[in-house]
């Protein structure tokens, strides 16, 4: 009977991960961009005056992020998600890359030099991280 019992503590904790694996997803973009500013904040050190600069950029960045993933849900729902074409994937790559340049030329002007190569450094860390994460999810997709 103890024996059942630990193995059905260990089974259930062992799927609890998974329950809030959606993270930020049930956020809406203020709160998102509220918890990446104060993140921010502690991290590099901000000001006032910087705060409330960084916020709007994690706001805006976070509205976008939700529309663009409630378009792709209405469009699997409807039975439109097709993969894009080479010429929709190169736009929306470019798109991207000018959204971060953008950021980067504002994060540039908010942060004091200090606080911006930190802030490059840690971005580095996130892309490297996430490619890290991609290429883990391809392998799985592969097996």
């Amino acid at each position: 009977m103890a024996a059942i019992a630990i193995c059905a503590i260990q089974i259930t904790s062992a799927q609890e991960p998974n329950k809030n694996k959606k993270g930020m997803a049930n956020l809406a973009p203020e709160e998102i961009a509220t918890l990446q500013t104060k993140k921010m904040t502690l991290h590099l050190d901000l000001n006032d005056a910087q705060q409330d600069k960084v916020y709007e950029i994690n706001l805006e960045n976070a509205k976008m992020r939700k529309a663009k993933i409630a378009e792709r849900k209405a469009r699997k729902e409807n039975g439109n998600a097709t993969k894009p074409t080479k010429e929709e994937r190169l736009e929306m790559a470019n798109k991207k890359l000018d959204r971060q340049i953008e950021v980067k030329a504002k994060m540039k002007e908010i942060l004091n030099d200090d606080q911006y190569a930190k802030w490059e450094k840690a971005m580095a860390k996130r892309a490297s991280k996430m490619k890290e994460k991609g290429k883990k999810r391809q392998a799985n997709r592969k097996a």
